[in-house]
């Protein structure tokens, strides 16, 4: 995935975390409104998500913010 959309899952996962506590789980759609403003990303999102990870529907945020950041070094 690209360095933007990273990021952008990292800084949602922390959000989710802090509110809503550490077991708190997401979906890939977690990262995007609504509405569907960039099919591309969302793609690429749901490539690394189901095929790369073979992750379920949910995974824990802390999981997935984790997984990002040791793909980002």
């Amino acid at each position: 995935m690209n360095e933007a959309i990273s990021q952008k899952i990292i800084k949602i996962c922390n959000e989710k975390i802090e509110t809503k506590g550490i077991n708190v789980g997401l979906s890939f759609y977690a990262f995007f409104a609504n509405k569907n403003d960039n099919p591309k990303v969302l793609m690429e999102v749901a490539k690394w998500w189901i095929q790369t990870h073979k992750f379920d529907h949910f995974e824990k945020a802390v999981k997935i913010r984790d997984i990002v950041k040791t793909e980002l070094q």
